[in-house]
């Protein structure tokens, strides 16, 4: 039997009319006996209604308990006994805190069977709520993308069958063997003409035009042209398929893809028709800066590899430690900078003719680059010099921590939505099975509507309403 904690409320006295109101609840083996005048501090709980319950009939008290005892006068509840011990406190401390190791969502399931409302729960609580939810919510979006997938609805037309297919085919590599090789055919071609731009720049690599200037090889060339080639109707394919184009267009991702075929295009143009409406210098200035640009087709490896999609949310989640370290080394150089000039002012041979040229100086030795082009004389200045880098170690090493901590949170957090998608999809998948071999009706609806997890998700429901056909999710 539980130690009831001591409330800040009133306690029940000892006169006859609180003892008779008394209750004797068991919660999954665990006893406990509370106060009716305690309970009735919540008059529309299922407590409270048990308490004042003037008829005991039998069809009464199982509408609000799951057995009673005459003999012991003991109610019986097959809940969770822990997170009962949590929502008891409401009737003593006015709030609910859930304790550590509690699912948040199954707390919440048990304060509506208590008839318990949610505006008792802590704040703190309240966000870990909240953050559960946001993962169920990802949660039902995988898997609605998955049934989408699955979905063969006979009254969609035969352009829309296309262009789902070509969008699975391009943009899903696990939804089919076809589909992974694009994947990586197209990851081939990335590292291909990342390679071939590098050794066009390469002088022995290279030929001598009409005009005696040097340009890449014809092979290069060639190869170039059959890489860019491939990264078009790549990106007009998926721009064709694209449910939502504008959204499409408007990607980050989407636009790094324009970015690494524009400039192809650009001096082509450049090339044919430029020279009718510019001189040619100008016209090969404007060629060499725009192939400088067919750096960003680098940035597609992103759409590819899960591990730099992570690694560029770690860091949208630490723009304000990566804000303090810009703000924490700003300082730093120009305070440092300031000091070497000052102090070297006295060496007839200084390198540090003025503040802003020292800014340089402080930038590499802060960052403990160290070029050697500007190094201090004096003695007070490599002081200066030594106690600079120092505090650019620390300054660098503080927001590190964060960085890898958001990484890491992040990581973990899509391995539980992709394993939790699966589980509730293999559970579907379960009862959909039953229902053909009890029924014969094949329909993922009706999986949904018998799948109860612990990781249930309301979210899906009504989310398809036509059936889907039966396939292997694995």
């Amino acid at each position: 039997m539980w130690t009831l904690p001591r409330t800040r409320f009133a306690h029940c006295n000892g006169s006859s009319g609180s003892d008779e109101k008394e209750l004797a609840v068991n919660i999954g083996g665990v006893r406990l006996v509370l106060c009716g005048d305690l309970l009735n501090r919540y008059p529309d709980s299922r407590l409270a209604e048990l308490v004042n319950c003037t008829t005991r009939t039998f069809d009464t008290i199982s509408s609000l308990c799951d057995d009673y005892d005459p003999g012991k006068g003991e109610f019986y509840f097959d809940r969770d006994p822990d997170s009962f011990r949590c929502i008891v406190e409401v009737y003593y401390f006015g709030e609910i805190h859930m304790k550590r190791g509690i699912c948040p969502m199954c707390f919440i399931k048990e304060m509506e069977f208590w008839k318990i409302d949610l505006s008792y729960l802590d704040e703190c609580c309240k966000s870990n709520l909240s953050e559960k939810e946001e993962e169920l919510a990802e949660i039902a979006d995988k898997v609605k993308v998955i049934l989408d997938d699955l979905d063969c609805d006979p009254a969609v037309s035969l352009t829309e069958r296309w262009q789902k297919s070509v969008w699975k085919l391009m943009e899903k590599p696990e939804s089919s063997l076809p589909a992974r090789v694009i994947a990586v055919v197209s990851f081939l071609f990335i590292l291909v003409s990342s390679v071939v731009m590098c050794l066009g720049t390469l002088p022995d690599l290279q030929v001598e035009d009409s005009d005696g200037n040097r340009v890449e090889h014809p092979t290069l060339d060639a190869i170039e042209t059959a890489c860019i080639g491939w990264f078009t109707v790549e990106y007009v394919l998926r721009l064709a398929s694209s449910p939502n184009k504008m959204r499409f267009a408007l990607s980050f991702m989407n636009m790094i893809d324009f970015l690494a075929v524009l400039p192809f295009y650009v001096v082509l143009v450049l090339t044919y028709l430029g020279t009718a409406m510019m001189e040619l210098v100008n016209v090969q200035q404007a060629v060499q800066a725009l192939r400088i640009m067919r750096i960003a087709r680098i940035f597609k490896l992103a759409r590819h590899s899960s591990g730099l999609q992570t690694l560029t949310y770690a860091l949208k989640r630490s723009f304000k430690e990566l804000g303090l370290l810009l703000m924490y080394m700003g300082v730093g150089i120009f305070v440092f900078s300031a000091l070497g000039y000052t102090m070297e002012q006295s060496h007839p041979e200084t390198l540090f003719r003025s503040i802003p040229q020292s800014f340089w100086w402080a930038i590499i030795t802060m960052t403990t680059v160290g070029y050697g082009d500007i190094y201090p004389k004096t003695t007070l200045g490599r002081c200066n010099a030594a106690i600079s880098f120092l505090c650019g170690v620390i300054a660098i090493a503080l927001p590190i921590h964060p960085i890898i901590n958001n990484f890491v949170i992040y990581y973990n957090k899509q391995k539980v939505l992709e394993t939790a998608a699966k589980h509730e999809l293999e559970l579907m998948e379960l009862r959909a099975h039953e229902l053909t071999v009890k029924s014969g009706l094949r329909r993922w609806e009706g999986a949904m509507r018998v799948s109860r997890s612990d990781t249930f998700l309301p979210l899906l429901s009504g989310a398809h309403k036509e059936p889907a056909k039966k396939k292997s999710l694995t």
